[in-house]
């Protein structure tokens, strides 16, 4: 408890991590200065020189002023975050994920229960907030009516929720997000790199599968019997059953959805098809998956809202998509500093500096590609503990890690699968996590002297578990050789 006091204070101590972008930008700035001053300057693999450029000059100030806008307007995850956002905010406000989630999991076997609630809590990062909101307390009525303690209710849907954030059988997200800084990350080594933010999508379908399966041995052999028992209580209407109408607008939705990626499908396979053959780089649908990701969340979105009547008319689902936006409005901030903080970083020449000449520090220590994503991995537990935004953290990584590694031969996509990893486990451990104080909340509806001890140390076995085999699943993934997903290759050639 000590030690994760001292690592909430030092948490809560650090700047918003949009004035750690500023404070950043300025160390670069004054770094590119130095380094120029003194003629520094490294070899790269073609035998260029690259030297730093002084971003304190006069050309470097008209150079910072003259590109800010495009900085930000051409910031890779920006746009593809927003459209994508768009179509499952609107999922979202409309009540259909809600909806669709709690319609899952009060239909699930009893036999079932614990590696269902699992995968539903990892599935339900489609759904953003609406895990922690909608299924915690769900399952903890559910484990109750099942005559077992809420407490491991409470413990598997967060682990699947929190700890399980990165994995899933769909692309969310996250999936642009993270691709976005990838790229950015990339470019500085190779200015042509595209990433796709279908990259990860094999490695993270296996991974929600081996992950169910992990945290579903785990509860019953250990988390379980170390829970005490609780008496049996009434439900309290925890669960309210969907109405008719509720029912029908999400069948009706769901084959929406059917119907969707049926003409998707033939849209890819037909020679005819707007989606068939290859793109600039990749096939024409990879190409294209932030506008498919919206268009599926939207449809259905707006079909649910319409029928169950959260929407009468255009006014409400402008209003909604205005509501959706305002949620990103600090993501927007953070992106801003972020698009300078990276750009100014690459300007410089700093970014390629670091990545030749940490590169070749890598190659003279002559270890294996998973014995250094695996410190990767556990370097982005540890800060994961002190920081909890995945953007800002991985915002900071991305241009000094990715082409670092893209060195010694290790591709963009690999470094972002084994980032996905450690970010997510220590997510149900650190006091950093928003939505901690929300568990806490609802561990006490049910024992009353808990605290922030008593859900770590709960969570604690899903942490160490999911990590030793989710590393042992990204080793194992390398040495087979299988893309991580479309788009998504092992290895990068010089």
């Amino acid at each position: 408890m000590k030690f994760l006091s001292a690592i909430e204070k030092t948490g809560n101590k650090l700047p918003d991590p949009a004035t750690l972008f500023v404070i950043g930008t300025i160390i670069i700035f004054i770094l590119s200065a130095i380094i120029s001053w003194l003629d520094w300057s490294v070899v790269d693999p073609k035998g260029n020189t690259i030297t730093a450029f002084n971003l304190i000059s006069s050309d470097g100030t008209w150079w910072i002023l003259s590109t800010m806008v495009n900085n930000f307007i051409r910031f890779p995850p920006l746009g593809i975050v927003l459209v994508g956002m768009l179509g499952i905010g609107l999922a979202e406000k409309t009540g259909l994920l809600p909806a669709l989630l709690q319609y899952s999991i009060t239909h699930v076997n009893q036999r079932l229960l614990t590696p269902a609630t699992m995968l539903l809590g990892i599935l339900s990062s489609i759904a953003l907030d609406a895990g922690y909101v909608v299924l915690i307390p769900i399952a903890a009525a559910l484990y109750i009516a099942a005559g077992r303690s809420p407490l491991t209710g409470i413990a598997v849907a967060f682990a699947g929720v929190s700890a399980g954030f990165s994995a899933n059988f769909f692309i969310t997200a996250l999936d642009p997000l993270l691709a976005g800084f990838t790229q950015a990350g990339a470019q500085i080594i190779d200015p042509d790199y595209q990433v796709a933010i279908t990259g990860n999508w094999w490695f993270m379908i296996v991974s929600t599968i081996v992950l169910t399966l992990t945290g579903w041995f785990v509860t019953e052999r250990i988390v379980e019997p170390s829970i005490e028992g609780v008496a049996n209580q009434n439900l309290n209407n925890n669960i309210v059953e969907l109405g008719s109408k509720e029912k029908r607008a999400l069948l009706y939705s769901i084959l929406s959805i059917f119907v969707l990626l049926i003409i998707f499908y033939f849209s890819i396979t037909l020679t005819s098809g707007p989606l068939f053959g290859e793109g600039k780089r990749f096939d024409r649908w990879i190409e294209v998956t932030v506008p498919l990701l919206f268009i599926i969340f939207f449809i259905p979105g707006l079909l649910y809202g319409v029928m169950v009547g959260t929407i009468k008319n255009d006014r409400d689902v402008a209003i909604m998509l205005g509501e959706v936006m305002s949620r990103l409005g600090p993501y927007i901030v953070l992106a801003f500093f972020a698009a300078q903080f990276i750009a100014s970083f690459n300007q410089s020449g700093l970014g390629q500096m670091l990545a030749i000449s940490g590169g070749q520090f890598l190659r003279d220590l002559m270890v294996h590609d998973a014995f250094l994503l695996s410190c990767f991995v556990l370097m982005a537990v540890v800060i994961n503990l002190v920081i909890g935004s995945s953007s800002a953290k991985y915002a900071f990584f991305a241009p000094v890690f990715v082409p670092m590694l893209m060195q010694v031969g290790i591709s963009p996509e690999l470094t972002q699968a084994a980032y996905r990893v450690g970010d997510s486990v220590s997510n149900v451990i650190t006091p950093m996590n928003p939505y901690m104080i929300i568990i806490i909340i609802e561990v006490r509806k049910y024992v009353r002297s808990s605290g922030l001890g008593t859900v770590v140390a709960m969570m604690l076995p899903y942490t160490i578990s999911f990590l030793i085999i989710w590393l042992l699943l990204l080793v194992f993934w390398i040495s087979t050789g299988l893309p991580l997903g479309p788009g998504g290759q092992l290895s990068y050639q010089m």
